[in-house]
């Protein structure tokens, strides 16, 4: 094999890093031979994007060396042939879209590469065809849903045709189907030889790599085979990490006495080597139908009959909506999935009156949203959004401003101390974080910030876009116990995603919407066991839920059972083990 990237000692410290803190990198040496496919793992502030940044030349070493196909990314004359050889998607795709139409940001690099007008437009339209996206070629991108400006950032890049692509997070944002689609391109892309260095917080996504590199505070702890990684629990535990969740669940039922093969990583692997049941017996089985009308009774937030278009009128019209009717409880947590598009985060802003509806109703309490007198500035009082996208709700430049801001604007007295709580319920330390520039924050500590900012206004209702993606595994842990806890003490949450895994930890009720419109509503059993409606909103069941109907397959008295997270699973299993 041949060393395409070699790395000596690499340290890093950005000049706007207070004095106190650390170096970001701190004596990297790491090896990556041509054609690798590497999984980088790591906390959220490990370094990870840090260090990859550094492989095309947008950071240069504080001390160290390192070489990429033989360039030295610190020699000016090395600097364009570096970018052509290596493509990154940025951690927030939207940060390097920069034309006016989808086609043209595909087409952007190939024009300052100067290719023949030709070759460009052949390469745009294949990579429109690759991601979907062909109807889409002249739709403005800020229009776009978080997964799609996603696949508009990698296919920009692949266009080029480099020999290294780095991903930082590429599948955070997307659906289930989406993110298997994207990941059968990148086993492609490996197939054909390109080097590719990943960075996930998806322990399973880990698992397609060659090599796994643990970063843990700016340095190199673990790096060898996914087998050899994923079979320290105890060190990945202590980096932040988890094991992936097959071996999780395999490890939880060989508690309960089963005899499971060893070594169990993948989720096809364990539903193949789950057992029948020793002793059977009949079920009757529960019709899984749920209503579709999405009210609920005495509920907090209603919507009736929601319409709304992006750039109605237009050649570009796009509708957002089609008729949404939907009821969130008090005090409750709501889960709100559907697939890249569907219109989750359009549904949101207008619980939020950023977003006012062209028809139906809007009811937040006793505030009408529809009717245009209810000022936003009252709407906002009761209501917090917290965004797909940190960085869009970000108004000040040091973490402590940036949290203080919103209290500031209704003339909070307690404001310091207010600002301190809010950084703690999110896991930040108030001496370490407030006066850290935002902009040398990683994905996962900018989205913690953004939620901080939100609690400090200490508003009745949370919602939340897609609140875990970009956090590490025990961050994520952490989130969704400070949400449960939020509920206890009396708030309502309604949190948008497509990972229906961490939904089913937190919400009692779910909401399935498709193509703007509410398709399924019901109680989290419900929906999560209800495969027609699954497939229909283009979502996976949790891997839990996917072990119990194949254990019910096998003749476990499952049925009726609540078996939507591992917990629970094995929780029922104890209850019917013969």
């Amino acid at each position: 094999m041949t060393k395409l990237i070699q790395i000596e000692d690499l340290h890093y410290r950005p000049d706007d890093l207070p004095p106190e803190q650390p170096d970001i990198l701190r004596g990297i040496d790491l090896t990556i031979e041509a054609g690798a496919f590497v999984a980088l793992l790591g906390e959220n502030g490990s370094g990870k994007t840090t260090l990859i940044k550094h492989l095309n030349g947008l950071l240069l070493p504080t001390a160290g060396r390192l070489w990429v196909d033989n360039l030295d990314p610190r020699e000016d004359r090395h600097h364009r042939a570096l970018r052509s050889i290596v493509g990154m998607v940025f951690q927030n795709p939207a940060d390097q879209i920069v034309a006016s139409t989808v086609a043209e940001d595909i087409a952007f690099g190939l024009e300052n590469a100067n290719l023949p007008t030709g070759e460009i437009q052949t390469r745009v339209a294949a990579q429109l065809a690759a991601i979907d996206m062909t109807a889409d070629a002249d739709r403005p991108p800020h229009l776009l849903s978080g997964g799609q400006i996603q696949r508009v950032a990698l296919a920009g890049v692949l266009a080029r045709r480099p020999k290294v692509i780095l991903l930082d997070e590429p599948t955070s944002m997307l659906d289930p189907l989406a993110r298997e689609s994207f990941l059968a391109r990148v086993r492609e892309l490996h197939r054909q030889g390109m080097t590719i260095v990943y960075i996930t917080h998806h322990m399973e996504e880990a698992l397609l790599a060659d090599q796994v590199v643990v970063l843990q505070q700016g340095k190199v702890v673990m790096n060898g085979a996914p087998t050899e990684i994923f079979s320290q629990e105890d060190r990945l535990r202590a980096a932040g990490l988890r094991i992936p969740e097959a071996a999780a669940l395999a490890r939880d039922l060989s508690r309960l006495g089963w005899d499971l093969p060893s070594g169990i990583l993948k989720s096809e692997d364990l539903l193949a080597a789950l057992p029948a049941c020793p002793n059977p017996q009949a079920q009757n089985r529960p019709s899984t139908d749920t209503p579709l009308d999405g009210l609920a009774d005495g509920a907090l937030i209603q919507l009736e009959a929601v319409h709304y278009t992006y750039l109605a009128g237009s050649p570009l019209a796009k509708p957002a909506l089609r008729g949404v009717t939907l009821g969130v409880s008090a005090r409750q947590v709501h889960a709100l999935a559907g697939a890249n598009g569907s219109g989750k985060s359009t549904l949101l802003q207008h619980i939020n009156g950023i977003l006012r509806p062209e028809q139906g109703t809007v009811r937040v309490g006793s505030l009408h949203l529809e009717v245009p007198d209810t000022a936003l500035r009252t709407v906002v009082k009761q209501v917090g959004l917290v965004f797909q996208s940190p960085e869009t709700q970000f108004f000040e430049v040091y973490v402590g401003d940036e949290i203080a801001y919103g209290p500031r604007q209704f003339g909070v007295a307690d404001l310091r101390e207010r600002v301190r709580a809010a950084m703690t319920l999110v896991g930040l330390d108030f001496e370490a974080y407030k006066d850290r520039r935002l902009t040398t924050l990683s994905g996962g500590e900018k989205r913690k910030v953004a939620l901080a900012s939100t609690l400090a206004l200490d508003q009745d209702i949370l919602l939340l876009d897609e609140p875990t993606a970009g956090m590490d595994p025990g961050a994520r842990d952490e989130l969704l116990t400070l949400f449960l806890e939020l509920q206890a003490a009396g708030k309502t949450l309604l949190i948008a995603s497509h990972r229906l895994d961490e939904l089913a930890l937190v919400a009692g009720d779910f909401s399935f919407i498709q193509a703007g419109q509410i398709q399924h509503s019901g109680p989290r059993q419900d929906l999560l066991t209800n495969r027609e409606a699954l497939s229909a909103a283009g979502l996976t069941a949790p891997l839990a839920v996917q072990a119990s109907q194949a254990l019910i397959e096998k003749g476990w008295p499952l049925e009726g059972l609540d078996t939507t997270t591992p917990n629970r699973l094995s929780a029922a299993l104890r209850e019917v083990q013969p």
